[in-house]
């Protein structure tokens, strides 16, 4: 997920690991629902830490394991709630109990489309469990942006892109977006 409003590399410095390419809209991987994580192991702490630094090289605020070709399920997340309090961390084989609450129609962005942000409906609160690199159960639960951003991270996982779920107009218009951006 692209951050609403970047921040600049300062947020990561200092992270261990090493970025990796981000996939576009189109590539196939993108569109793959991810396969569980079976193996908790320093390899998969070593992908965290990749996915962080990622993240933080792209300015984004989410980033799924599908975003950087790898079909594996989990995501990396630094991002603040509607009360300012910055939630930083990673759910392995996430799956999304709760979303609801009132329905935010906000700009959202995707790092796998840079540049491009839509007004997206999603839901003001969100719950994610999963469990962490070492396999212990986690529980996440966010409220504005960091619910957004719970959403659109396990969309990723099930091969979804938020533009996915704009419809009518938005709809149209984001596709046209998203052609003359290839274009251009």
């Amino acid at each position: 997920m692209a951050r609403a409003t970047p921040r600049g590399r300062a947020r990561g410095a200092g992270h261990p690991g090493t970025a990796r390419p981000i996939r576009r809209l189109g590539d196939p991987v993108l569109r793959t629902a991810c396969d569980p994580v079976r193996t908790f192991d320093a390899a998969l702490e070593r992908l965290v830490d990749d996915m962080f630094v990622t993240m933080y090289e792209a300015e984004g605020a989410g980033l799924a394991g599908n975003q950087i070709g790898l079909a594996r399920s989990l995501f990396v997340y630094d991002c603040e709630d509607d009360k300012g309090r910055r939630h930083v961390g990673h759910v392995v084989n996430p799956v999304l109990v709760a979303a609801d609450g009132d329905t935010l129609v906000e700009p959202e962005g995707c790092l796998s489309l840079p540049g491009l942000r839509f007004d997206t409906p999603r839901y003001a609160h969100a719950v994610v469990e999963g469990v962490d690199a070492k396999g212990r159960p986690v529980r996440v639960e966010g409220t504005g942006y960091f619910a957004r951003c719970l959403q659109h991270e396990t969309g990723h996982l099930d091969g979804r892109v938020y533009v996915d779920g704009l419809d009518g107009d938005a709809r149209r218009a984001a596709m046209r977006a998203i052609r003359e951006s290839a274009r251009g």
